[in-house]
């Protein structure tokens, strides 16, 4: 079926924050070896330097649940690009370590908020046909953003105060999307859970026709119905505790397999591995592009393979890629073969796991908790994100690549058992079906099947 292009404009807006995530968080991975001699750090202070982002992630996850419930998706979203330019002109002109912190704290309260909603407005705007494919994009627009960040670093290495203007060149992609979400509507399912169901029809009515716009928003309703109250506690009664329980451990694995510290510390592995900065900083962008043709894979095979396959069989050869890295490591092999299983590992992420939790996380709770479930589990992500980018430097230097890499592998074979026994299939499901499936799952019933019947259309 095709559908109306403002609601795939809508969608890309969103989706763009993606671009603004990728290049804040790896930004700095080209930045390391200069700010860490004008600071003169330690490798833990360089470690706190870096994640100090992610802390600012923590609180901007943990808060934007809250915050849109009450003001809804795009506002929040506006107010999150703002903040995110203010951040970036701030770290690139910090003259000391407080300023440039307390500037990449801010710089993580905007990340996290946007970690948030982007997904979470595409997963109810989009069809579910294409929701998943949709909602993966986002992951193709971090990746996009970690591929800008590194060719800005590539090209920037040997100006004078490079890595100032290395954090002054994100306000670009922030005006860009602040600019974008100027046109695009709130989410119809944020205004009916506010009761403004007119308003809902209203854009609605802009993408299908008036029959199925009214039964959209009246299976919103109908589901809201047997929720009515979206207390903090209801996040762990007996009928979401299931989703619940499996995003936490998601998110919590999703950071122990250490992509994450592996893409903002990229050069200084590969220093470690034998290569110069110049190098390191070359072979950057080649793991760069490698990510954005992976994540592109993984965005055309989210909707046809499905979640479940992808997080299995991504967790299964990047535990391997994992261990021959870390062995790579413990047996100083050529650097080029190091250089092979670290990207094999990162691109297995991008094409795999990466786009793959950011889809469960936006379409696996239940309506009328929705909001406060995702920014829930993004909140502990962003925890487990925070240490192990912290400690990243500190376990390389004390407990050498090897262990370090042999560790990450071990919790990748966690994660693909808890893929294999239990991830449940939501390709092709409408939100209502999938929260029913968590319904019937707390009352031991059948299993949600790979290939039931989708029905309706978008936002069903």
């Amino acid at each position: 079926m095709k559908y109306p292009f403002y609601l795939y404009f809508s969608c890309c807006v969103a989706i763009f924050g993606g671009i603004m995530f990728g290049f804040d968080i790896a930004i700095i991975a080209g930045a390391i070896p200069f700010i860490q001699s004008y600071f003169s750090w330690n490798e833990l202070q360089l470690g706190w330097g870096v994640s100090s982002l992610l802390v600012g992630c923590i609180i901007g996850s943990f808060g934007s649940g809250y915050v849109t419930n009450k003001f809804g998706r795009k506002r929040v979203l506006i107010i999150a690009a703002i903040i995110f330019g203010i951040s970036c002109a701030g770290t690139g002109i910090a003259t000391n370590e407080t300023t440039f912190i307390l500037n990449r704290l801010l710089g993580g309260i905007s990340v996290g908020a946007i970690s948030v909603l982007s997904p979470m407005y595409v997963a109810e705007m989009a069809p579910a046909s294409m929701r998943g494919r949709m909602t993966a994009i986002y992951q193709l627009c971090i990746m996009l953003g970690i591929l800008l960040s590194y060719m800005t670093n590539y090209f920037l290495k040997d100006l004078e105060n490079n890595w100032r203007l290395m954090f002054i060149s994100g306000v670009v992609p922030a005006a860009v999307f602040f600019i974008g979400l100027l046109f695009i509507p709130e989410s119809p399912r944020w205004l009916t859970i506010r009761g403004q169901k007119q308003k809902a029809l209203a854009i609605l009515q802009r993408f299908y026709s008036p029959a199925e716009a009214q039964s959209i928003t009246d299976d919103v309703e109908k589901n809201l119905a047997a929720h009515h109250t979206a207390k903090a506690g209801a996040l762990f009664d007996k009928d979401s505790r299931s989703s619940i329980v499996l995003g936490l451990i998601l998110a919590v694995l999703v950071q122990l397999i250490g992509c994450n510290a592996a893409l903002d510390y990229a050069p200084k592995i590969m220093m470690a591995a034998g290569f110069s900065i110049s190098s390191a900083l070359y072979f950057n962008i080649f793991m760069g592009v490698i990510n954005l043709i992976a994540t592109v894979i993984g965005v055309v095979l989210i909707d046809r393979v499905g979640r479940r396959p992808l997080y299995f069989y991504g967790s299964l050869i990047m535990g391997v890629s994992l261990f021959f890295l870390g062995f790579s490591f413990h047996h100083s092999l050529p650097v080029l073969v190091t250089l092979f299983f670290l990207f094999s590992y990162i691109a297995c992420f991008s094409a795999c796991i990466g786009p793959v939790f950011w889809t469960l996380v936006s379409e696996m709770f239940p309506n009328a908790i929705r909001s406060k479930a995702v920014a829930l589990v993004s909140f502990t992500q962003w925890i487990f994100n925070f240490l192990v980018v912290w400690l990243f430097p500190f376990t390389l230097a004390t407990f050498g690549g090897n262990n370090t890499f042999y560790f990450f592998a071990v919790m990748c074979l966690i994660q693909l058992a808890i893929a294999k026994f239990m991830l449940p299939e939501t390709k092709g499901k409408s939100l209502e079906e999938i929260e029913q499936f968590w319904l019937q799952k707390q009352r031991h019933a059948s299993p949600l099947a790979d290939n039931a019947s989708v029905k309706g259309n978008a936002l069903r």
